[in-house]
């Protein structure tokens, strides 16, 4: 209520304001001011030799797998320039591409330094004809390598895969490729006996997946590729359970013993394809009475003796029973 009652007080002044606010006069205001912004633009454009500063990145492509620069490279050049205004305006207002620079080309006959008419010309393929480059920055780009060793390394996975909860992983993950190159030096390269990936997170995956992961990078290393792709099988999963026997070997013929409970419930998780596939008879509990026939509490651990290569995240409830022997002879 009391917004509205604001409103409502409000509205008369406002009305009263632009009821009586000189919009020709305005209106008038900015088209000379428009004109005047056309006159200078006109000016400006036909001028000469007007100034320019820019910073244009730089881009190194074609550069040998196995070798490593002796310095670090610049990223990017800065230039000064001079031209009419209306290269000047273009140069303000349009992105500037990235000045490439070819290193296998650029150090073809041994040349390993960037400097000079070659270095002026390169510069110029990014700039009009008119275009005259009064300064730049670096001055000089060294082109100099050292030569690598090389050593081949498995790639391992470095992270966690999760699954809905309806699906699971079916089996291992698999990298394209499975190998990367190593480049460094040799002291280097003896310390390495993997390539891991950069710790990964791959969360609630629904179905096979390829996706790509990094390299973990290593100092003074270079791995080619930096990027693998990994290989994720999912399969849908169901829940299913089978009841069990506890069994024991190598018990003495003299003695007998009783389980509370006897029987255990197997649980696992199995693909659709494969759950019909699967018995009970395909699971077994069996105890070796040397293991815990000294137990003091009378309980053992349950553990499988034998499960199908097919099943997944299997579980035994209870995972502890009690345990009695008997004298077979006094029965």
């Amino acid at each position: 209520m009391e917004i509205k009652a604001i409103i409502d007080e409000w509205k008369p002044r406002a009305r009263a304001f632009f009821s009586t606010f000189p919009w020709i006069n305005a209106l008038f205001f900015l088209f000379f001011l428009l004109l005047a912004f056309i006159f200078w633009l006109m000016l400006f454009f036909q001028k000469e030799n007007v100034e320019g500063a820019y910073r244009i990145p730089l881009k190194y492509t074609h550069i040998p797998e196995d070798v490593v620069f002796d310095q670090p490279l610049p990223e990017f050049i800065e230039i000064s320039i001079t031209d009419n205004g209306a290269e000047i305006f273009r140069l303000d207002i349009t992105r500037k591409d990235s000045l490439e620079i070819n290193v296998t080309e650029m150090t073809e006959g041994g040349n390993t330094i960037l400097q000079g008419e070659q270095y002026r010309q390169l510069i110029r393929s990014q700039l009009s004809s008119s275009t005259n480059i009064r300064g730049y920055y670096p001055m000089v780009i060294s082109l100099a390598t050292s030569k690598l060793q090389r050593k081949e390394l498995q790639v391992v996975f470095d992270g966690e895969i999760t699954t809905s909860r309806a699906n699971l992983v079916a089996d291992s993950a698999v990298f394209i490729p499975e190998t990367v190159t190593a480049y460094g030096s040799r002291q280097s390269l003896d310390n390495l006996e993997k390539a891991f990936t950069e710790y990964t997170l791959f969360k609630n995956l629904k179905a096979t997946s390829q996706l790509p992961v990094t390299i973990n990078p290593v100092e003074g290393v270079k791995f080619v590729p930096d990027k693998v792709e990994i290989y994720i099988p999912i399969e849908e999963y169901t829940e299913r359970t089978f009841e069990v026997p506890i069994t024991v070997v190598r018990m003495p013929k003299d003695l007998d013993v009783k389980f509370f409970p006897s029987r255990a419930n197997v649980s696992f998780s199995v693909t659709l394809e494969e759950y019909k596939k699967i018995a009970q008879e395909d699971f077994e509990i069996e105890l070796d009475y040397r293991s815990f026939h000294t137990n003091e509490d009378g309980r053992v651990e349950l553990e499988l003796t034998k499960t199908p290569a097919s099943t997944n995240n299997i579980r035994i409830s209870p995972s502890h029973v009690e345990f009695l022997f008997e004298n077979r002879r006094s029965q």
